[in-house]
């Protein structure tokens, strides 16, 4: 894929790893349509990063509002050939703790914005990307899941973080094989620590602190270097069905 001719769709594109991506693609020459909840930071985003980006302001939750927005997104940059899927949240919580049992509506909500918000934005995008005329290799898209290195190692109080994010890896090779046929390929980065605006919340003694557990490089990543990433899988046709872990050789400690 020709990344000056890249029109991608990006959840949760306002801000941290979405924001770095949607930054790439128009620094190369793409377009890019921001799905985010907020709509101030969206039109933020939209404002700076210019005439090739645009916004649609959705809960990817929603499978009528996701549908909706990249219905938008095809009209606004002539077609979808790409979509990166970072929109997520981190809450921690315990299934038992001092406040006692996990809520049910606590663990669906993850499971609902993490992994049923990035198969719904996949499935929209696909459909969107099937009617694409394939490229000189038989190409018509590419999706890049977000998933983390939680869903591998993931500590004490994201139970119902690792689920969301253990979903995003295991359906990443059988979508591969499905959407094979259309010619679009699935692949999965799975972040260590990356300075994400949760993280830039917290103290910077703190951000210090949780950088060194990272072997190499002993801070925490940056956005561009994940967006860096996707735009090689943008690239390289080769790359499918795969999750990469991004994270600087990071184990996580249980706490």
């Amino acid at each position: 894929m020709q990344l000056n001719e890249v029109r991608a769709i990006v959840s949760g594109g306002a801000s941290g790893l979405g924001l770095g991506v949607c930054t790439s693609i128009v620094q190369a020459g793409g377009k890019v349509t921001i799905l985010d909840i907020s709509e101030a930071q969206g039109k933020a985003a939209v404002a700076a990063l210019g005439e090739r980006a645009f916004f649609a302001q959705t809960d990817v939750s929603d499978e009528a509002a996701v549908d909706a927005a990249v219905a938008q997104a095809k009209a606004s940059m002539g077609g979808v050939d790409a979509a990166v899927m970072c929109a997520g949240i981190a809450t921690p919580g315990r299934m038992v703790g001092r406040q006692g049992p996990m809520a049910a509506s606590f663990f669906r909500k993850i499971i609902e914005v993490n992994l049923v918000g990035t198969v719904l934005v996949a499935k929209a995008a696909a459909v969107a990307m099937a009617g694409n005329t394939p490229n000189a290799g038989g190409e018509r898209g590419v999706i890049v899941m977000t998933a983390s290195v939680a869903a591998f190692d993931g500590q004490i109080g994201q139970v119902a973080y690792s689920a969301s994010k253990g979903g995003i890896v295991g359906m990443t090779l059988p979508m591969a094989r499905e959407l094979a046929s259309s010619g679009i390929r699935v692949m999965t980065v799975a972040p260590g620590l990356f300075l994400t605006p949760m993280m830039k919340g917290l103290p910077q003694e703190a951000q210090d602190s949780l950088g060194k557990q990272t072997p190499f490089p002993p801070r925490l990543g940056e956005p561009h270097e994940y967006a860096s990433l996707v735009m090689q899988i943008l690239e390289n046709p080769m790359l499918n069905g795969e999750t990469i872990r991004l994270d600087g050789a990071v184990r996580m400690q249980p706490r």
